[in-house]
């Protein structure tokens, strides 16, 4: 974990608020990460406001110790990379805030079902909230736009994608921006040079507002995906505030198959053992719509979750899941993120996704209660294959990033349609390779035709050495990514204690004893002491895998 001078109590909210954080096992001092500054301290009129505000508006007694040093940090206008676990309160760190500075705060949020969840809870509270995207007809979005210009909304939600049209920065400008917050802001590196290339327009439009200060909120980010999120986002050297991964509720397995092995069989009788609500992560539609209907068949009570349905069938699934009346729900990694479901007792991943951070991720919404809940990847050699496919894609070339500078003008904005027709590039690789290159200075964004964005050329062209210089970049991130898939196979196929190897990918050091919970640690207690009944679960999990 990273080592931060702590806050004060009393620099924060007086002592009778502060919660008991129970203390993990002790880990050796980080050193992949760069320190963070000391966290500032609040004037004690501005502890006071934000004690009453905790208690008044969100019902809560106490911050937490993480949570302390990331608004005192935003309340201090120093811009912040937070990573914090699943369910350590995220959002609190800008909600709180969010009532306290002058100005709206602005939050980039990555999916519209993520974001009207957070709209409506945010207004439950008694927060003024509005939301940007593609969903809102013409009536909503004239009036979440009189909103903004009368400046009556605390707090605005928006897409990466509605961030980047020139026309949103625009009237953006125009308002008092306190904050602008990234949130799940890992999916800036792990999406923005694939399928989601706004993610990349993140920082430009930080720079067109005028770098106003900002909090990146993240679950997961091991120190490489840390720095490449500070590096794009613009966050300075002691900048970061990491809580560290470990949750103890977590009880890690994997499940070892053979290609003989009756795979639905296997996870039948796993979700069997796990009463409560679960969810089951495939790699790909068709597997989830495979597993869906054998478990159905079986007379689970199971729900479908995925990218390829209707946007209501989309709604429906979840609100069934969330409200009780399907028990499990099988789902591509299209499912999950933002999802507050505190009493997931169980997440199985029926293929491994294509690293340690999607998997921790995806396998962490379990036990938000903070009771004991189980993480199992049942493994089969042949599920590499999968995210081989996925990771085979077509590598970008200089002639490519050429033949799009070629197609832009430093005068007339081109729309991405016209470009992509120019290049003779589809569209969605066209998007990318601009993406790629207004990152780096090659282009920029300006008004198009009927309000819609277009791109021109830099008003100083960069030249061939730059564009090669891209192209080595994304060589490395590839590279990168083949790396982080070996190490989701080395964790499924490691006799070591699960904890270790997570912690080791994911925060660049290694705990110094097992964890004593998960099934490799279950399996050497027996070895060691073979005559000794091995007990439940620490916390009281039932000892399914041993």
């Amino acid at each position: 974990m990273l080592q931060t001078a702590s806050v004060p109590d009393t620099a924060l909210v007086p002592p009778a608020l502060l919660a008991p954080t129970p203390e993990p096992r002790r880990r050796r001092p980080r050193t992949q990460r760069a320190k963070a500054a000391q966290a500032p301290t609040l004037p004690a009129r501005s502890a006071r406001q934000l004690a009453q505000l905790l208690h008044g508006v969100f019902g809560l007694q106490a911050l937490r110790a993480g949570q302390q040093e990331v608004i005192a940090r935003v309340l201090a206008g120093e811009s912040t990379l937070a990573i914090m676990p699943t369910g350590a309160g995220k959002s609190l760190c800008y909600q709180l805030p969010a009532l306290m500075l002058p100005g709206c705060t602005l939050v980039v949020s990555p999916l519209i079902a993520l974001m009207k969840d957070q709209c409506e809870k945010l207004r439950a509270h008694g927060l003024a909230a509005v939301e940007f995207n593609s969903s809102l007809d013409a009536e909503a979005l004239a009036a979440a736009e009189a909103a903004l210009a009368a400046g009556s909304a605390r707090i605005v939600l928006v897409t990466p994608e509605r961030l980047a049209e020139p026309a949103f920065l625009a009237l953006v400008r125009r308002c008092r921006i306190a904050l602008v917050v990234v949130d799940e802001a890992h999916c800036i590196v792990e999406w923005g040079h694939d399928f989601r290339p706004a993610f990349l327009e993140i920082g430009p439009a930080l720079r067109a507002l005028g770098q106003p200060p900002l909090l990146a909120l993240t679950a997961t980010a091991p120190p490489d995906t840390a720095a490449e999120i500070a590096r794009l986002l613009g966050i300075g050297r002691g900048g970061t505030v990491d809580a560290g991964i470990w949750r103890g509720n977590l009880h890690y397995a994997v499940v070892p198959l053979t290609e003989a092995d009756d795979k639905l069989q296997v996870l039948q009788d796993t979700l069997q053992g796990c009463e409560e609500p679960g969810i089951v992560y495939t790699a790909t539609v068709r597997a989830a719509e495979e597993v869906h209907a054998a478990l159905a068949a079986r007379g689970l009570s199971v729900g479908l979750y995925h990218g390829k349905l209707r946007a209501a069938e989309r709604h429906a699934a979840q609100e069934a899941f969330m409200q009780g009346r399907t028990r499990v729900m099988v789902a591509t990694n299209a499912f999950g993120m933002g999802i507050d479901k505190a009493d997931l007792r169980c997440v199985v991943h029926y293929q491994m996704p294509a690293s340690l951070d999607a998997y921790y991720q995806e396998s962490g919404r379990a036990g938000r209660d903070g009771l004991p809940a189980r993480c199992v990847l049942l493994y089969q050699r042949r599920d590499r294959s999968v995210q081989h496919f996925f990771l085979g894609g077509r590598a970008i070339t200089q002639a490519e990033l050429a033949r799009v500078l070629a197609a832009l003008s430093p005068d007339a904005p081109a729309e991405l349609a016209q470009l992509a027709q120019g290049t003779g590039l589809p569209r969605a690789r066209t998007a990318a390779l601009l993406a790629l290159l207004l990152q780096a200075g090659h282009c920029r964004k300006a008004h198009a035709t009927k309000g819609h964005a277009g791109w021109l050329a830099a008003k100083a062209p960069r030249g061939a050495p730059a564009l090669d210089a891209l192209v080595q970049a994304e060589q490395a991130r590839r590279q990168e990514k083949q790396r982080k898939l070996q190490a989701m196979v080395d964790y499924a196929e490691s006799g070591a204690c699960r904890w270790q190897v997570l912690q080791d990918a994911l925060e660049g050091e290694r705990r110094p004893e097992g964890c004593g919970q998960c099934d490799n640690c279950a399996r050497m207690l027996r070895l060691a002491a073979p005559d000794v009944l091995v007990p439940a679960m620490a916390g009281g999990a039932p000892p399914l895998w041993h």
